[in-house]
Formats: structure tokens, C-alpha cells, sequence
């Protein structure tokens, strides 16, 4: 049974043709395109469940389509794909609200499988009815919904998964490397500075309303008071 249609956003045939032939064979349905112009359009007019996107499109590049889309009020999951192995480039990406990324050179097996991951926090079971509260903070787990009082907050996935993960263990600490295991879900390939930028954006979403507090030498915890 096909999981969804991915889009693949990849300039260099070779490459974009590998990743489309691992993601089919875990199941997916696959669209190519190599200029971010035509991303923009494949996703408005196919929606599709998740986005390959390379950083270095020619012309409008990853991080303008990103950008474009969550302008525009789009959460599609953003997987990117980097041939920059500068933590600058990729922080900005998720600080665009990009859900997860890969460097180049990268195994597509590992790609199929962040893919999978990232629609595993974007999608849950059907029967989820948990509600989640904290202060003027809640989430409604089965709608994958946040609001801070009356006010709806737009989160990517990962954002959701991560703060749902500390709202549903309230005061107690997780180490960077924990988060990354429970949220991410490979620790062993994720940087820990990943989750610093997803709890600095999720503070400024919620500004005075976050419940997240920093432990100084040890990681962060979901606390109302």
C-alpha cells in the first residue's frame, strides 16, 4: 500500500533518481523536480506528504522555497538535503521551519528512513485523542494542533513531537541526547545543537506562554509554574 506521494527537489539527476528509487521501494509514490519554482507549484497542485528539498536549487534555492511556503501558511513536512557541511546553513534551514535534514554525501537508505520518521510525528494514529495542557499552552495530540490561550500556533512536526514529548513527562529533565532519541529518533546521526534550535523556536512561538525551562548542564523540562 503506497504511504503517500513525496516530492523530491534535486538538481542533479543521478541523485534525485537514487533517492526516488529508495523511497519507492519503502512504499512511496515519487515526483521530481529540479528548480525551486516548479516546487512551489508540484506542492500546491500534488500536496504531497512530505518535501525532499536540496539547498542548492539553482535560482531559488531550498531555503526560498521553505521560506515561501511557511510564508504562505504550508507545514508540509521539509526534509533538506545539504551539500554545505557548515551548522549554519542547516540551523537556518530549521530555523525556517524545516522538520529535519541530511548532508551530503548520504546513504539513501537514511534519507527513506528520516522520511519515514518525520511523517511518523506528522501523522498519528487515528484513534489519538490525547489532549495536553500546560498553563496557556495546549495541544491536541489527534488534530496535531497548539495553541497559547485563544491564539492558534503554527508548529512543524518536529516542533509538535518535541514539545508534546516534554508536556506529556511535566518537570522532569531530558538531556539533548534523550530528546534526540525519543523526538528524532536517531540519536547516533543527529546533532545535539538540532534540538537547541527547535526549543528556541518553540519559545519564540510561545513566547511568554512557553512552559519549557532550560536545566543548565543537563537539558530541558516542560514545567507550568
Amino acid at each position: 500500500m503506497e504511504r503517500g506521494l513525496v516530492l523530491v527537489v534535486e538538481d542533479e539527476p543521478a541523485i534525485a533518481e537514487l533517492v526516488a528509487l529508495y523511497l519507492r521501494r519503502d512504499g512511496f509514490g515519487v515526483h521530481l523536480e529540479s528548480s525551486g519554482d516548479a516546487a512551489l507549484a508540484a506542492v500546491r497542485s500534488l500536496a504531497p506528504v512530505a518535501v525532499v528539498l536540496d539547498v542548492g536549487l539553482p535560482g531559488m534555492s531550498g531555503i526560498e522555497v521553505c521560506r515561501a511556503l511557511r510564508a504562505a501558511g504550508d507545514w508540509t513536512p521539509v526534509l533538506f538535503v545539504t551539500a554545505r557541511d557548515d551548522e549554519v546553513d542547516r540551523l537556518l534551514g530549521l530555523e525556517l521551519g524545516a522538520d529535519d535534514y541530511v548532508t551530503k554525501p548520504f546513504s539513501p537508505r537514511e534519507l527513506a528512513l528520516r522520511v519515514r520518521t518525520v511523517l511518523r510525528r506528522a501523522t498519528p494514529a487515528a484513534t489519538a485523542q490525547e489532549a495536553l495542557r500546560m498553563g496557556d499552552v495546549r495541544l491536541d495530540v489527534g488534530q496535531r494542533r497548539a495553541w497559547a490561550g485563544s491564539a492558534e500556533v503554527s508548529l512543524t512536526s518536529t516542533e509538535f513531537g518535541l514539545l508534546a514529548h516534554l508536556m506529556r513527562h511535566p518537570r522532569q529533565v531530558f538531556s539533548r541526547e534523550r530528546l534526540l532519541s525519543a523526538v528524532w529518533g536517531y540519536a547516533s546521526v543527529a546533532g545535539t545543537r538540532t534540538v537547541d534550535v527547535h526549543i528556541a523556536q518553540l519559545r519564540a512561538k510561545f513566547g511568554a506562554s512557553s512552559p519549557i525551562r532550560t536545566v543548565r548542564g543537563v537539558g530541558y523540562s516542560a514545567d507550568a509554574s
